[in-house]
């Protein structure tokens, strides 16, 4: 990656719906390189997916739960039934697996606090569980889904900046 990949980077993650002409123009490039560039990205992982990002309140899924688990099971067996279990539960945005006092770290998002009350019995209801604790967010003061992108996200372990980075 280099200068020009960051630029092409913070576009997308701003809007990914921009042309290829238009990131092409505002990146100084020519639009079949600038196309390459964008398939590279895709091809090697960088650019994971492209989709639309939704407002919760618009769809009926306003109050957000972050869920801490503590499981005294720590086995294959039992991360492989949670996996499984939160896979399939679509009120789960996203699952962490964390280090020090709560094991993992769910962000979860319903409706109203009885749908989150359905959701907590099944969830208990599939595995043993230690503990769990709900945390209900009040206002979100800050989100974004775009990852701040410098020369330094392109240099290596080595400290030396990549092979035609800017």
């Amino acid at each position: 990656m280099d200068g020009t990949d960051l630029k092409i980077l913070a576009i997308l993650q701003e809007d990914a719906s921009v042309s290829v002409g238009e990131i092409a123009g505002r990146v100084g490039l020519s639009q079949t390189p600038c196309w390459r560039r964008i398939q590279r990205l895709e091809e090697s992982g960088v650019i994971r997916r492209r989709v639309a990002l939704l407002d919760p309140h618009a769809i009926g899924l306003g109050l957000t739960v972050f869920v801490e688990i503590e499981t005294g099971d720590h086995s294959k067996d039992w991360l492989d039934r949670f996996a499984e279990a939160v896979l399939a539960m679509p009120e789960v945005m996203e699952v962490h697996r964390m280090a020090g006092d709560v094991d993992y770290l769910l962000r979860v998002a319903v409706a109203d606090m009885s749908a989150y009350d359905d959701f907590y019995r099944r969830l208990i209801a599939d595995l043993p569980i230690k503990n769990v604790t709900s945390r209900f967010a009040m206002e979100l003061v800050k989100g974004t889904t775009a990852f701040p992108l410098s020369a330094d996200a392109v240099r290596g372990r080595s400290g030396k900046a990549s092979p035609g980075s800017d």
